[in-house]
């Protein structure tokens, strides 16, 4: 049974009750935004600060897995290409071998084998040439506007076309990433006992034959590992390869410029909101409680991608970066969002069962971590224990 305080905070309006839940000293209203709204009917149930444009941190990642879903669709598959120019004579390759990638940031050398054994089964037992690496699919920039310095590297590897096992490189991150994925490239065929020449970095010709080709899983498994694990590497080559499919180009700005169109088509107010990256790291990035929470229901509403994103969202309690959290009734199991966290901002989106959708931002110089999760989790708690 309830204890006579608690039965009568249960008897208080939501809207009374939610706006208490964000009364944490250490969580000042004037840096945050908050909005729950109700998924059958649409209605917003809460409003606070709803329009304030704030620092998004990782939440940033749910309008990249709305713009890649919407521009790509949820079964894309990214490709990985070994390119010939020269001929095949009595088992000897005569000319380049060539590995392009068209920005794949789950490749691995698992993937490269997959396509030693196509050589194999082409009859390629030796390549007189070298071996090349592409990486032209995307521009040569390795980071995103607005990060710091020390994120290159520490919390993100160097942004390329053609990167193998997430850049790691004889235990070290590689500084050039084609180069070492063509470096493990020629490691393998030889270890099939097919030698080649030297590891360069170039672009294949236009008129090279492709030899073999290597698939990812669909970019429905994809968007759910980045988001499960906030993982900022992919969403930067997500933004890059709207960019490359279905922009202007293979840049960080191009992809972007997609997602923002898209935003604004499915009637996500935009006013407040600027994208900078794709991980919520750049400094610039900045959006709207209103934005999150109508980008949650145009997703609800949308049912050729609503299961992938209630899928790709870590669940209270259970996985992801909401496994320690929110770990007890009401919210275990009934609460799955997007977290977000840097030193200027903290937040959490998402779904409380299929009954409401939420965001909640908050912002310091630097952000209260401990006030500003307690403000998050009690607006959630409020949300799960309504009826």
């Amino acid at each position: 049974m309830l204890a006579p305080c608690a039965l009568a905070a249960a008897r208080l309006p939501l809207t009374v009750r939610l706006a208490n839940a964000l009364a944490v000293p250490g969580a000042p209203a004037r840096s945050s935004g908050a909005v729950a709204i109700d998924l059958l009917t649409g209605k917003t149930l809460f409003a606070r600060n709803a329009d304030l444009s704030l620092a998004p941190a990782s939440n940033e990642k749910l309008l990249v897995t709305y713009g890649a879903l919407v521009a790509l669709g949820p079964t894309y598959r990214f490709r990985t290409e070994v390119l010939g120019s020269g001929r095949l004579s009595g088992g000897v390759w005569h000319g380049d071998l060539v590995l392009k990638g068209f920005g794949d940031p789950t490749l691995t050398s698992a993937g490269l084998k997959r396509l030693v054994v196509q050589l194999k089964r082409r009859g390629i037992e030796r390549v007189t040439g070298r071996v090349v690496g592409d990486e032209s699919w995307f521009d040569g920039v390795r980071t995103a506007p607005g990060w710091k310095p020390s994120f290159y590297l520490w919390e993100s590897p160097p942004l390329s076309a053609l990167v193998v096992n997430g850049d790691v490189y004889e235990k070290h991150l590689a500084l050039r990433p084609a180069v070492a994925a063509a470096g493990v490239f020629r490691k393998l065929l030889r270890l099939a006992g097919i030698p080649a020449g030297r590891v360069v970095v170039g672009r294949a010709d236009a008129r090279a034959t492709v030899l073999a080709v290597n698939e990812s899983r669909p970019l429905s498994g994809i968007v759910r590992d980045m988001d499960l694990s906030s993982d900022n590497f992919t969403a930067e080559l997500l933004v890059k390869e709207i960019g490359a499919e279905a922009g202007e180009g293979g840049t960080t700005a191009g992809g972007l410029a997609v997602v923002m169109r898209d935003l604004g088509a499915a009637g996500v107010p935009l006013q407040g909101v600027r994208m900078a990256d794709g991980s919520g790291l750049s400094l610039d990035d900045r959006v709207t409680a209103r934005a999150l929470s109508a980008l949650l229901l145009a997703i609800w509403r949308n049912p050729q991608i609503r299961d992938v994103v209630w899928r790709a969202l870590p669940v209270a309690g259970v996985s992801g970066t909401l496994q320690d959290r929110l770990d007890r009734r009401p919210t275990r199991g009934a609460v799955r969002a997007k977290t977000g966290t840097t030193d200027l901002a903290t937040a959490l989106s998402g779904y409380v069962r299929r009954q409401y959708a939420f965001a909640v931002l908050d912002n310091g110089y630097p952000v209260s971590f401990a006030a500003s999760r307690e403000a998050q989790d009690r607006f959630v708690t409020a949300l799960a224990a309504t009826p």
